[in-house]
C-alpha cells in the first residue's frame, strides 16, 4: 500500500475542494486554489514508513482553526489494504453566542491535543482483537472549525467575533494526504461522529475519486436528527461558506444550494458515486443531538421521528442507507468502549458494523417500544 518516500513526496498535493493555502484574511469566502503543499513538520514519506504508531503531522500554515490557530492531522499505519479516514466531532457554531471565545457549543482550537494518540477506545482501540479495524491504516481529522468540516469562509458574527470556518480546507487537505500515503488501499471507510458524522456522504464521494478502485463505505455516527430544511440550509451555507466548498461533480452542476442539506448529502453523493454504501447509527433519544436540534429551533422531544424522517427523505432522493436506530440518550459509540456490547433485539452492533464494512448485506436495525425513552 505504499510508495517509495520520493513518490509520497510528490503526491502529496492539495486537489479536494478548497486548499489549505487560501488566503484566511479573505472576510468572504476563501478561494479554490490547487497547489502543491509546503513541507509539513512530518513528512508523508516518514510517516508510511514509522511503523505502528500515531504520528501527527502538521500541515501548511492556512491549514487552521476557527481562532487562527495552528491545525494537525494524526496517522496510524496499519498492515491490512483497507484505509480508516475519521472525521472527529465537537458541535457547532452559527452565533456571536455560540462562536464566542467562551462558548461550550464547539471545539475552538487543538490545544488539547497533546498526546501520543488522538483515541484508544471503540475503532480505536488497536489491541483488541475482537475490533474489525485494529489492522487498518487510520487517519484521524480533528475538528476546530465548528462547521460540521464543510465551511470555507471567515465570518463576523459581531460583537468581536470573527470565525475561521476552514473546516472543508482542513478536511480535505487530509484526505488528499490519505491517497498520498495510502495509494493502493482496496477499501476506504470514511466515518465520522456527531459533527464529525454529518458530512461523511460527501467525504466519502470525494474519497471514492481519489480511489477509484476501492470499495467505499461511509458510516455516520450520531447525527441523523439534524434538520436538513430549506431556511437552515442557506443559513450554515452564509455563516460557514459551503456554497464555496462543494464538489464540481458534473452530475450536480447547476443544483441549488438547498440540494446540498444535510439529508441531501447522501443523494448528491449517490448521483456522483452510486457504489458508496452508506450507513447511520443513531440512538432515539440522543441528548446531544436533541441539545442542537432545539437550537435549531426544532422541538428536542420527538428526535427519533426525526432520525426516521431523514433517512426516508434521503432514500427518496434515490441514496440505500443501512440505519441502525438503538435505544437511550448515548451520544457517539464509534469511538467508545460500549461499541463491544451495545446490541438491539439480539443485533450486536459490532457485528453489524463488520459486516457492513465487509461488504454483506445487513439488515435495518431499529428499537421498538419506547426506544429507552427518559422518564
Amino acid at each position: 500500500m505504499r510508495k517509495s518516500a520520493a513518490a509520497l513526496l510528490v503526491a502529496f498535493v492539495i486537489v479536494v475542494g478548497s486548499s489549505c493555502a487560501n488566503d484566511a484574511s479573505s472576510a468572504e469566502s476563501k478561494p479554490d486554489t490547487t497547489t502543491t503543499a509546503p513541507a509539513a513538520e512530518t513528512a508523508p514519506a516518514e510517516v508510511a514508513d514509522a511503523g505502528p504508531e500515531w504520528r501527527k503531522v502538521a500541515t501548511t500554515p492556512n491549514c487552521e482553526c476557527s481562532d487562527g490557530s495552528e491545525f494537525h492531522f494524526w496517522v496510524h499505519p496499519g498492515t491490512s489494504e483497507r484505509v480508516v479516514f475519521y472525521l472527529e466531532g465537537g458541535g457547532a457554531c452559527f452565533s456571536a453566542e455560540t462562536c464566542g471565545p467562551t462558548t461550550p457549543s464547539y471545539t475552538r482550537n487543538l490545544q488539547k491535543d497533546t498526546g501520543d494518540s488522538p483515541a484508544d477506545s471503540g475503532i480505536f482501540d488497536l489491541a483488541n482483537d475482537k475490533n474489525p479495524f485494529k489492522d487498518d491504516s487510520i487517519v484521524f481529522v480533528p475538528y476546530c472549525t465548528g462547521d460540521l468540516h464543510l465551511g470555507n469562509a471567515t465570518h463576523d458574527y459581531g460583537g468581536g467575533v470573527v470565525v475561521e470556518h476552514n473546516g472543508a480546507s482542513n478536511g480535505g487537505t487530509a484526505l488528499t494526504a490519505t491517497a498520498a500515503l495510502f495509494p493502493d488501499a482496496a477499501e476506504v471507510v470514511v466515518a465520522g461522529s456527531s459533527a464529525g458524522s454529518a458530512p461523511t456522504p460527501v467525504y466519502a464521494g470525494l474519497a471514492q475519486d481519489l480511489f477509484p478502485d476501492a470499495k467505499v463505505t461511509s458510516i455516520a455516527d450520531a447525527s441523523g436528527a439534524y434538520p436538513g430544511t430549506e431556511a437552515i440550509t442557506l443559513a450554515v451555507s452564509a455563516f460557514w461558506g459551503t456554497n464555496a466548498a462543494l464538489p464540481p461533480w458534473p452530475e450536480t452542476a447547476g443544483d441549488p444550494q438547498v440540494a446540498w442539506s444535510l439529508p441531501g448529502l447522501y443523494v448528491q453523493t449517490t448521483k456522483h458515486a452510486p457504489d458508496v454504501t452508506f450507513a447511520k447509527i443513531d440512538t432515539a433519544y440522543d441528548e446531544t443531538q436533541q441539545s442542537f436540534v432545539e437550537l435549531a429551533g426544532f422541538p428536542g422531544d420527538d428526535l427519533m421521528t426525526m432520525i426516521d424522517d431523514n433517512t426516508k427523505q434521503a432514500e427518496d432522493g434515490g441514496a440505500k442507507i443501512h440505519s441502525w436506530v438503538g435505544p437511550g440518550e448515548v451520544h457517539t459509540i464509534l469511538g467508545r468502549p460500549e461499541l463491544y456490547t451495545t446490541e438491539v433485539e439480539g443485533n450486536s452492533l459490532l457485528e453489524w458494523i463488520t459486516a457492513l464494512v465487509d461488504g454483506d448485506e445487513v439488515p435495518t436495525v431499529h428499537c421498538t417500544g419506547d426506544c429507552g425513552k427518559p422518564a
